[in-house]
């Protein structure tokens, strides 16, 4: 099914219920449990308004609704009669079939008469006439989608259907329904022979779908998502070479393969331990690739034959313009370059880097023309590289790889492992990436396809002369017979054929620039009253102008200033305004913000300069500028404006401060930063539902963090600092957390330049917590200590109790306790002083830490009671779940494990469900810790692979390094020797880099594991 996985038999997808029972299968998590309470699952026979008709359970206990209404099916033996006659489907079981099914070959005496009274029992429960007695057995009606496994087979049968014409994803869809039927154990509890004949041939059928169901995980690279499954599967079934060879692959492609090679090493000591045999020769064969690093298992097939509704077949072209004029050599030239070598580079620039001379509308149109030559889909960026934040390589990549289908979980950190797995995603495919934009070739490098077949478009103002391999065009301005041919297409045939030489001098004057004259055109052709000659003697003062201009941007500020001059006042000062604002674009609301109009002004205003193709709308309620013309709008707001430059993104920083002091407050009622941020004059939006503000909060994010870096300095210089700390929930997402970073360290420069205390306290507080989250428990500390100093000086509240809380959570971690006790009692005063409810219950939870690991597990579950208690007072939302963790600790290592689970397990969801990567990696670490002091290796196994999934991306190697020695210690009670022993030396390798001490306990693990 995969090309170069290791899948030595094509089965169906469906699977097939064998007579030989197997071991019994484990359960999944992608098994829905909601319906355990008595009600039918969604898709299961019993779910959805069915009137009052009979429906049926077998895949868990032996369950019966009528309608809605859950019904009791009787003692065991009862409903062991009740499940033969289901699993019958109508036909007449005998008396003697029906003793020896439930009794075997030593029957009571009284088996007949027995049978006579379960089945008077099951007449008082079911429908009237569905059981019927034939010639001395019965027969029971069930009517068509009643019983759940005949629900669940034909979704099977229906994923076979669609896997065999190649819809992937349609196909997991359907299994994953049918699989999600189960309840536990089919027939649990059902006595007798037949029961249990019947439960090893659903559990062993079961299992063949969760395999079936794993092999197109991974043919669709969800391979990281896939480990944390196949682990709990292999050690449920140890024997099963099968999912031993799914597992190998899963962390090959995950970047293990130290743990892929680990994998066959304890499967074959542990076959020829139980059985005496050696690994079939599939296994052998997968070994072998791996040792060899096989390019054939980096990735599955191209997806050629993937659906439609799977995102591994990208289309990210731009639209091309209708009106595409000219260039036909240059079309020419590329299109037979696309087409005839695979795999090679081509860039398109400009020559002197001139701007809007259509390198991008060249380049897309040339793209969607060669689209039968890249079946396997189109990628498309914004390279951003003719200003100063230029897009980050690593960042592209990102997107990149989730546009190829790439799980986010699966979706490595750094440049290099992004670059790598890229090219491993596009080996065997015909892709093309367009480019656009490009700043240099630096830039470009790690985002070229590495595999023939694929190739790349590149746009750039420089000519990439350092680019090896690269096939150069330059591109110049139009002809005059182009120029005049684009002018005609926009503004139409009949009015320029009849003043053909008054266009002649409009292209001219636009100096046969394709931007410039398409702009020029639209105002033309807005305006029918105009005639060509108006035009053309309106543009007669900036044809001399031009003719002054020596080249370059210069003739592109000129041309824009066409347009620019036929704005009306409101136009002119909106689009000299919008330009003043740092970042990738920006929402309607901010702009109103900006010009300090309501939404629906701002709206026309931006609308109509969309219609003059000065703006562009980036999506529903967010505009930006094309590069060239922000630099333009820019010069002309330092030309014409006066103090209503500053006074505009004054505006614009406080929408953003009050809009996210606003969601923090919506997020922490009883917190009291918002009373010690700085005033602003202008509002922000107010949010009532928490989805709607989270959702602002991340969807502003880049906007955000450009505003403050922008306003890092003067007398705006306050309010930027705390429109950092009101978005501090950006540095725990996990997306934005290192541009929050880097922002910090920009502010921080900023208010030490200024001397202002207040703004260097918050602002080395801000980068404390930042450092905290990524693991720098040694630049998290140094930069509190700074943050405490300086807020005790300016008398500052929120950075002295956050300092002091971040000093102590960094204490803990570095194992310095009686520091750790001093820091956070101080902050609980700081936060009591300030009636910070939330953040003394913080410090509470992060104390009762510090008690465990003094030994005083009584005295901590107490004061994580105790911050729970606060947390539910003031009505936290997502940060109730911060509590219910920490008494997750604390009950935990007082021996109260149960109750620690519960308060984990109530806590995950929440985090999962407010986008908390972190914590939710953190939760799921818990767990499996708890799991594997509870003595169930395989639970804390699959709870920390799904940790580590969570971890890659946000918290630190030393976080790493503590999961994996936890997974490698649930390996090794598994008896998976080898894959344990991988586990703890990658985390002795994260221990050694940081210089952690957790490197000699990891150290003792290898040295008494077996080699």
């Amino acid at each position: 099914m995969n090309g170069g996985a290791p899948v030595p038999e094509q089965r169906s997808v469906s699977g097939e219920m064998p007579e030989q029972p197997p071991p019994p299968a484990a359960e999944t998590d992608r098994t829905d449990r909601s319906h355990r309470a008595g009600t039918p699952p969604a898709g299961a026979p019993g779910a959805g308004p069915q009137g009052s008709a009979m429906r049926y359970a077998v895949l868990g206990p032996v369950r019966a609704w009528r309608g809605g209404d859950r019904l009791a099916p009787g003692t065991p033996q009862q409903q062991a009669l009740l499940a033969v006659l289901l699993l019958r489907e109508g036909r007449t079981a005998t008396a003697p079939e029906l003793i020896d099914a439930l009794w075997g070959e030593e029957p009571p005496s009284q088996a007949l008469p027995a049978i006579r009274t379960y089945a008077s029992r099951l007449r008082k429960i079911i429908d009237p006439g569905d059981l019927t007695s034939v010639s001395g057995g019965y027969a029971l009606a069930v009517r068509p989608g009643a019983l759940d496994l005949t629900v669940a087979q034909e979704l099977a049968a229906e994923a076979e259907k669609a896997a065999g014409s190649g819809d992937l994803g349609q196909a997991r869809g359907l299994l994953s329904k049918a699989l999600g039927l189960w309840d536990g154990e089919a027939l649990a509890g059902v006595p007798g022979p037949h029961g249990r004949t019947q439960r090893t041939r659903l559990e062993e059928w079961r299992l063949q779908l969760q395999e079936n169901l794993l092999e197109m995980d991974l043919e669709q690279g969800c391979h990281t998502e896939a480990v944390s499954e196949l682990t709990a599967l292999t050690a449920a079934h140890p024997l099963r070479e099968h999912l031993r060879e799914l597992l190998m692959l899963a962390l090959y492609r995950s970047g293990r393969q130290a743990e892929a090679l680990a994998v066959y090493a304890d499967t074959r000591r542990l076959l020829a331990e139980e059985l005496g045999v050696d690994p079939r020769a599939g296994l052998r064969e997968l070994q072998s690739r791996i040792l060899a690093a096989d390019p054939a298992l980096a990735e599955p097939e191209a997806p050629a034959e993937q659906p439609a509704s799977a995102p591994v077949r990208p289309a990210q072209l731009p639209a091309t313009v209708p009106d595409f004029t000219g260039r036909t050599a240059f079309v020419a030239e590329l299109g037979d370059a696309l087409g005839s070598v695979g795999g090679r580079v081509m860039a398109v620039s400009a020559v002197a880097g001139i701007g809007g001379v259509g390198k991008t509308t060249l380049a897309v149109h040339v793209a969607h023309a060669a689209r039968p030559a890249f079946p396997d889909g189109q990628l498309y960026v914004d390279l951003q590289g003719t200003d100063g934040s230029a897009a980050d390589p690593e960042t592209v990549l990102g997107s990149f790889l989730r546009a190829l289908g790439t799980p986010e979980s699966a979706v490595p950190t750094g440049l290099d492992e992004r670059a790598a797995l890229y090219r491993s995603t596009l080996d065997g495919r015909r892709v093309l990436v367009l480019l656009d934009n490009a700043r240099d070739a630096a830039q470009i490098r790690p985002l070229l396809p590495g595999a023939g077949g694929c190739a790349a478009l590149i746009t750039s103002r420089v000519r990439m002369v350092d680019l090896a391999g690269a096939h150069l065009v330059d591109l110049d301005v139009m002809s005059p017979e182009e120029a005049l041919q684009l002018f005609t297409r926009i503004v139409g045939a009949e009015r320029v054929g009849a003043e053909r030489e008054a266009a002649l001098d409009v292209v001219a004057a636009c100096g046969f620039l394709p931007l410039a004259i398409r702009i020029a055109a639209s105002r033309l052709a807005s305006r029918r009253t105009w005639t060509v000659s108006v035009l053309a003697a309106k543009l007669a003062d900036e044809r001399r102008r031009l003719d002054e201009l020596q080249a370059g941007d210069l003739a592109v500020k000129a041309t824009f200033e066409l347009g620019y001059g036929q704005l009306e006042p409101a136009q002119a000062r909106a689009f000299r305004l919008l330009g003043l604002a740092d970042g990738p674009d920006i929402s309607l609301d901010a702009a109103a913000a900006l010009l300090d109009l309501d939404a629906d002004a701002t709206e026309d205003l931006l609308e109509s300069l969309v219609d003059t193709s000065l703006l562009e709308s980036a999506a529903p309620g967010r505009y930006r500028y094309h590069d060239l013309v922000r630099l333009y709008a820019r010069a002309c707001a330092e030309r014409d404006e006066g103090p209503d430059r500053a006074a505009a993104l004054s505006r614009l920083l406080d929408f953003y401060l009050a809009t996210a002091a606003g969601v923090y407050a919506l997020e922490r009622p009883g917190d009291q930063l918002h009373a010690h941020l700085a005033p602003t004059e202008a509002a922000g939006l107010a949010f009532t539902d928490r989805t709607a503000a989270w959702d602002w909060l991340f969807r502003e994010a880049s906007c955000l963090l450009a505003c403050v870096r922008q306003h890092a300095g003067g007398a705006t210089l306050r309010r930027a600092v705390d429109l950092l700390f009101a978005a501090k929930d950006l540095a725990e997402s996990g997306a934005d957390a290192r541009q929050y970073e880097q922002v910090a360290a920009v502010a921080l420069a900023a208010a030490e330049e200024r001397e202002d205390l207040l703004a260097q306290a918050r602002a080395r507080t801000i980068l404390a917590h930042s450092y905290r989250l990524t693991g720098k428990f040694a630049q998290a500390d140094e930069e509190a200590d700074h943050g405490m100093r300086l807020s005790a000086a300016a008398g500052d509240p929120v950075a002295g109790g956050y300092a002091s809380n971040i000093r102590g959570i960094a204490a803990i971690y570095r194992n310095q306790h009686p520091e750790a006790r001093e820091y956070l009692g101080r902050a609980i005063e700081e936060f009591r002083a300030d009636a910070n409810r939330p953040g003394e219950a913080s410090a509470l939870s992060n104390l009762s830490r510090v008690l465990l690991e003094s030994g005083e597990s009584a005295e901590a579950v107490a004061l994580a009671e105790r911050a729970l208690a606060i947390y539910n007072e003031v009505g936290l939302t997502w940060r109730l779940a911060n509590g219910m963790y920490a008494l997750g600790l604390a009950l935990a290592a007082s021996g109260r494990h149960e109750e620690a689970v519960d308060q984990l397990s109530g806590a995950l969801p929440v985090f999962q469900e407010n986008r908390q990567p972190l914590w939710e990696g953190m939760t799921l670490f818990r767990m499996a810790e708890i799991a594997l002091t509870t003595g169930e290796p395989a639970k804390a196994a699959t709870l920390a692979e799904q940790a580590l999934a969570q971890l890659r991306r946000i918290g630190g190697d030393w976080r790493r390094g503590n999961v994996l020695t936890l997974l490698g210690k649930a390996l090794f009670a598994l008896g998976q020797q080898g894959r344990a022993r991988a586990c703890w030396t990658e985390a002795l390798g994260v221990y050694e880099r940081l210089s952690r001490p957790e490197a000699a306990d990891v150290r003792g693990l290898l040295a008494h594991a077996p080699s």
